[in-house]
């Protein structure tokens, strides 16, 4: 039996303000085409499968669809609820479609209530979803002993045990468990919203003991804490941060003496990010970044003075440049003065102005600049003495 492990789909998420749509279906395409070429049998989508609680009504189509086109590949799907989901929206109709080979795992109540499929005639595989737990909404339900995401996470695990001894008792049982959480190990990104203050929100990997795999979601990139628990990341980068990581899921087979392999699908995305820093004129000239201008592009400019028109410059090369900062060269030893100190030997107002200019932007004004400034200043002066 053949399992994919996926997360964090993130419908309906933009980056950086460009289209986001048009992205994920390119995603929904490559997530059907693994599906039908590597016949699996189940597709598990481990939170966040929108980005929002209130999602536009063309990303619940989005979603709409792609069930239906998984489901027409031959795969059945368990889908749990993550931080950024309605857990009762994306739940509604949850009984019904699981006649249709679509599961729900968004209520506290179903945390024991697996899906499963026969794996021969003394064998199951068993599938638990935990949807994300916020500690003070479901400590008291749970009976755990804090309102912390390790003891929530904790006493969610402890019911799973308790259904999973039952079944063994007369059966062999291949359990999975899928978990929308921060695990202690996990490598974050700046694109996830943080679950807790000050890493308070990370649980113990040792939580996971016992089962034969653990589908984490909610860290963007794809990563193995152990043999047995896995994030998928997210299957389309959503931020600059996550340039290096390779996206896709996790395939697992799986037979009736448990979870015997385990490797890497990889998606390929719809464009490049690049991260780029030098100088303007450098990185407008430079031979070798011609496969950037293709690219979602991060900019950290580092001349001494902040270029004028830089970002016009930039898009005439990288036209998709979404983020430009300014990292002067030799920044420990720039100009730190404070605003009121840059003026203080200011003649008049026109140089309080161009003062102003030079704070605000990092560059002098030029003399075309100041002339203007001083005309400016002259005439509103020469107004305000006729009144």
């Amino acid at each position: 039996m053949r399992i994919l492990h996926t997360s964090d789909w993130h419908l309906g998420r933009s980056f950086h303000g460009t289209g986001t749509l048009d992205a994920q279906r390119i995603f929904l395409d490559s997530l059907e085409k693994t599906v039908r070429e590597e016949a699996v049998d189940v597709v598990l989508v481990a939170g966040d499968v929108y980005d929002r609680a209130l999602p536009a009504v063309d990303v619940v189509a989005l979603l709409d669809e792609a069930l239906d086109r998984l489901t027409v590949a031959g795969a059945q799907v368990v889908l749990s609820s993550g931080n950024h989901d309605s857990a009762t929206r994306l739940g509604f109709g949850g009984r019904l479609f699981s006649r249709g080979g679509v599961h729900l795992r968004t209520r506290v109540e179903d945390i024991a209530v697996p899906v499963t499929w026969p794996l021969g005639e003394d064998a199951e595989l068993a599938v638990y979803g935990i949807p994300y737990l916020e500690p003070r909404v479901v400590a008291d339900g749970l009976q755990a002993d804090a309102a912390t995401h390790t003891a929530v996470t904790g006493a969610a695990l402890d019911l799973i045990r308790e259904d999973l001894a039952r079944r063994a008792a007369d059966r062999r049982v291949v359990s999975v468990v899928m978990a929308h959480t921060f695990a202690a190990g996990g490598a974050p990104t700046d694109s996830e919203r943080d679950l807790a203050i000050g890493g308070l929100g990370a649980v113990p990997l040792s939580l996971f003991d016992g089962f034969d795999y653990s589908a984490l979601g909610h860290l963007h990139g794809r990563q193995r804490l152990s043999d047995s628990v896995r994030y998928s990341g997210s299957p389309l980068a959503y931020s600059f941060s996550e340039v290096d990581q390779n996206k896709g899921a996790w395939l697992l087979e799986v037979d009736a003496d448990g979870v015997c392999d385990v490797r890497a699908v990889e998606w390929p995305a719809p464009r490049d990010l690049a991260v780029l820093s030098g100088r303007l004129d450098d990185l407008l000239g430079r031979a070798d970044l011609e496969w950037a201008e293709t690219a979602y592009c991060h900019v950290t400019l580092t001349d001494p003075e902040r270029p004028a028109r830089a970002m016009e410059r930039l898009r005439s090369r990288f036209p998709d440049t979404l983020v430009l900062a300014f990292d002067p060269e030799g920044g420990a030893g720039s100009d730190v003065r404070t605003y009121s100190e840059r003026i203080a030997g200011a003649r008049d107002d026109a140089d309080i102005c161009c003062g102003f200019l030079e704070h605000v932007r990092g560059r002098k004004a030029s003399p075309e600049e100041q002339a203007l400034v001083r005309q400016t200043v002259d005439a509103a002066l020469s107004l305000a003495h006729e009144r």
